[in-house]
């Protein structure tokens, strides 16, 4: 078996022993081995335990697995279509237009929506009213790339409006805090530290197709990735259309970042640090075999970060964006003193 082939199996295996560990722990323990027959499906001799793992924390799972799958590849995307290693989904305001339209809704009208609850339900209000507001400003800010990258040749360019319209987008958000009650602000907060665990099953039936979808539209771009790495001139003379795939490449990760805070909030540090932990562990930059190794590598950081943060033995839950914070910042950290002297790998 080649170093690559054993990579990959090795992070199949860490994926599904996160997946499984996940689910088990929280504030009531659940044997791994009842976990797993339950997911396949054989008799538990616990109701309680089945209500937990099938009821509450699977759908909290894979939403995770969904999730980190998603961002972590939509960093590796932008950071090869940019050259930038520190590029990534937050980068072109995209996640800062879904801020700004939850913004509007808790901050500017005031729904009365209780901080990790704001997905309880599909019905009418205000739970379902900050996915639609969270999709539209994601989808405003994709319009507006999209319109750039017709007219702008230069994608550093395109970079730079993107992180000076997420700053804009974000003062945005914060002059509408200062002058918010202080009870929705705490409400807005609670949203900002992302969760997993406010998507149940109703939720995951919208969230899983349109994901699983993107991330599947995403590894068919492995030759046209590959073409970028080695420069714009080199991806025009193998053919590829550099204006057709940027466009391609933003309109992917504009929906699969959109579509992943609308539902668990604005989740940081995954797309950025997740494909630096993918390129060491696979010792590749080819794109197809990397594309696959960053998505499992994003599923079993979301999946650990998840567990970390339920504070297994506790009835206390840590805000999901200070573990990711704890794990991404060292990862990038690493990477700029090993790689001071390249712009790129």
């Amino acid at each position: 078996m080649r170093p690559r082939d054993s990579a990959f199996a090795i992070l199949l295996l860490l994926f599904a022993f996160a997946f499984i560990m996940d689910i088990a722990t929280g504030s009531v323990y659940v044997p791994p081995a009842a976990v797993l027959n339950l997911l396949l499906g054989k008799a538990c001799v616990n109701a309680n335990w089945s209500a937990i793992v099938l009821v509450f924390r699977l759908p909290k799972a894979l939403c995770a697995a969904l999730a980190g799958a998603g961002l972590a590849v939509s960093g590796l995307m932008l950071q090869t279509l940019f050259r930038n290693p520190l590029a990534g989904p937050s980068v072109l305001g995209i996640t800062s237009g879904a801020s700004l339209g939850v913004a509007l809704v808790i901050l500017g009208m005031g729904c009365n929506i209780r901080g990790a609850s704001f997905l309880a339900g599909l019905g009418l209000g205000g739970n379902v009213l900050l996915v639609v507001a969270s999709a539209i400003g994601a989808a405003s800010v994709l319009l507006v790339i999209l319109l750039l990258a017709r007219h702008v040749e230069s994608i550093m360019t395109l970079l730079i409006v993107g992180i000076l319209g997420s700053f804009a987008l974000s003062s945005g958000v914060s002059v509408m805090v200062h002058f918010s009650r202080p009870e929705l602000v705490q409400t807005y907060l609670a949203w900002t530290f992302g969760s997993f665990s406010a998507v149940t099953w109703p939720q995951l039936k919208l969230f899983a197709p349109i994901c699983l979808t993107l991330l599947l539209l995403s590894m068919l771009l492995g030759k046209p990735l590959n073409g970028l790495l080695l420069g714009e001139s080199y991806a025009r003379s193998m053919g590829i259309n550099n204006r057709k795939i940027r466009l391609v490449l933003l309109a992917l990760t504009a929906l699969l970042v959109g579509t992943t805070t609308a539902f668990c909030g604005p989740v940081g540090f995954i797309g950025i640090a997740v494909p630096h932990l993918a390129r060491a562990a696979i010792r590749t930059s080819d794109h197809r075999f990397l594309l696959p190794c960053t998505g499992l590598c994003g599923a079993t950081v979301a999946l650990v970060a998840d567990l970390i943060a339920q504070l297994p033995g506790h009835t206390a839950v840590l805000p999901l964006n200070a573990v990711t914070a704890l794990i991404g910042s060292p990862v990038i950290i690493w990477f700029i003193l090993r790689k001071r002297n390249r712009i790129f790998v």
